[in-house]
């Protein structure tokens, strides 16, 4: 889809597993499970999309997946699709990792930064060597302080040999990234997670990382059991979400199985519910 000057695309970084109960906190699982079903293990299955932004003469990368530093425990653990990574996902586009000129990472939780690096010959390298990196000041003083909630989702090897390559550029509050790009930050998931806002003349692009992981997460109350905040993460959600029926947004969810994007409306016994799916 288009927006303003950029063309969005959805980078699909495959699928993997979670626990259930984590990704929808205190939300009883006779009610999530009909959204999103689990296994026997009470795991859903969820995907990564990663988002494409292109115009102006950029190649703008949202969020890199788990990349390829995983341990063969972990992989099992989230049952990763080893099928699918950053170079076959971007051949797709007639891109390669060399093309990229920028990457916006929204937080550093290992699903959402483990592809800004990779292991060759036991060292760590920035897989996209000729972009600038993008990070919230909060987030990273978050990941180098950890509280014991995030200290297993922030893998130094994610981020730190960008901070070494002089490559990523922090950032702190909201700001303009170029023209018709601005980023919004929220604090509720974590501390200065970032999300682009790609506008347009009639309508907009939200990339909701894991404000809203998935369509089923719109309600209000529907949040994880991830966030450090519940209460605040509920306020920014009422908070976007009103934006977004105001201003015409459209939402992308990074971790939706089968919906990429929505739209929102007024429902007058829900309040905000999901309108229409878009597909990119």
């Amino acid at each position: 889809m288009k927006f303003g000057n950029y063309e969005c695309t959805v980078i699909d970084l495959g699928n993997f597993l979670t626990d259930g109960g984590a990704m929808f906190g205190v939300v009883p699982k006779v009610l999530w499970e009909k959204k999103i079903p689990s296994d026997n293990k009470n795991r859903i299955a969820i995907k990564a999309n990663a988002l494409l932004i292109q115009g102006n003469g950029k190649n703008i990368l949202v969020d890199t997946g788990f990349g390829n530093k995983l341990s063969e425990k972990e992989k099992k653990i989230y049952d990763i699709d080893q099928e699918i990574n950053m170079d076959i996902s971007l051949s797709k586009h007639g891109l390669s990792c060399e093309d990229i000129t920028d990457v916006i990472l929204t937080h550093l939780h290992l699903d959402h930064t483990g592809g800004a690096t990779y292991y060759k010959n036991g060292s760590v390298y920035p897989t996209f060597p000729s972009a600038v990196y993008y990070l919230q000041k909060k987030q990273l003083e978050a990941a180098n302080n950890p509280n014991l909630k995030d200290i297993s989702s922030f893998i130094k090897d994610n981020y730190m040999p960008l901070v070494d390559a002089n490559i990523l550029k922090i950032i702190d509050g909201p700001w303009q990234l170029f023209d018709g790009i601005d980023i919004l930050v929220t604090h509720g998931h974590t501390p200065g997670q970032q999300h682009p806002l790609i506008s347009g003349e009639i309508t907009s692009l939200f990339y909701c990382a894991d404000i809203f992981p998935t369509s089923a997460h719109i309600p209000v109350p529907w949040h994880m059991a991830y966030d450090v905040d519940p209460m605040l993460v509920m306020k920014e959600k009422q908070d976007i979400l009103q934006r977004a029926l105001k201003e015409n947004w459209v939402l992308f969810f990074e971790h939706d199985p089968h919906i990429v994007a929505a739209t929102v409306k007024h429902d007058p016994q829900k309040g905000i519910v999901m309108n229409n799916s878009i597909i990119f």
